[in-house]
């Protein structure tokens, strides 16, 4: 081992192998290490089963468990949308030719105490319990605003500046209701709570189109997911 480098990285999280990588392509000479057994740092997947309890601190899984091998657990379980833009990067540095990745095959929203559908075309749209018929037809108005959306086009933007507007006067403008602002700003703009609403309508909108592009760019899912893990990424990078 030599005992001069250019840079020391330390852990293996998806930002650091980035760094690390990028730094040897330069011609630096990097040492990388990791004080965990397995890739990842806070993102890794880890498997056996066995070594996650071990990290927190539990007692050895029991045989309920099956084997611990058939386990691959991810610490910050995340999915990837599938036309943003960690995929981009994945896509332009090659990483995809080392990777599996599999399309999530829906989502699902609960709701009165039941578990809908997020409908992914007009069919499922039609016959969605999620929203009444005239609601469909507002909400349907209210994509198309969105899908025609030009940040850089005030034209597009229909009398609405979006700079200066919250969200709230958007699901105004086209009068959703509440159920298909709370559907909307959760299940598609992927919002924790409501206080985007009181916030400018810009990040809303490009959460939403980046939703509609992902959802187009693979049919069923907008969704996309390694086959093994999160924990795969840094190890393909």
């Amino acid at each position: 081992m030599d005992e001069e480098y250019d840079a020391i990285v330390l852990g293996t999280g998806l930002k650091e192998c980035i760094l690390s990588g990028m730094l040897s392509v330069s011609g630096k000479k990097v040492l990388h290490v990791d004080r965990n057994k397995y890739y990842g740092g806070e993102s890794a997947s880890i498997c056996p089963l066995e070594e996650l309890f071990t990290k927190f601190g539990a007692p050895a899984p029991d045989e309920s468990y099956g084997r611990g091998r058939d386990w691959n657990v991810d610490l910050i379980p995340k999915f990837l949308m599938a036309n943003g833009q960690l995929v981009k990067l994945l896509i332009h540095t090659g990483v995809t030719r080392y990777l599996e990745f599999k399309s999530v095959e829906g989502s699902y929203v609960y709701k009165g105490g039941k578990i809908s559908k997020v409908p992914v075309d007009q069919k499922e749209a039609l016959a969605s319990d999620l929203m009444g018929m005239f609601e469909k037809r507002r909400f349907r108005n209210f994509l198309v605003y969105v899908q025609d959306f030009q940040q850089d086009d005030p034209k597009t933007w229909k009398d609405f500046d979006p700079n200066t507007s919250d969200m709230q006067a958007l699901y105004d403008k086209y009068g959703l209701d509440k159920n298909t602002q709370d559907f909307t700003g959760h299940a598609l703009a992927l919002f924790r709570d409501d206080e985007y609403l009181k916030r400018p309508a810009l990040d809303t909108i490009k959460r939403i189109k980046l939703y509609s592009d992902s959802l187009a760019r693979y049919g069923k899912s907008p969704y996309l997911y390694p086959m093994y893990g999160l924990g795969e990424l840094p190890q393909g990078k």
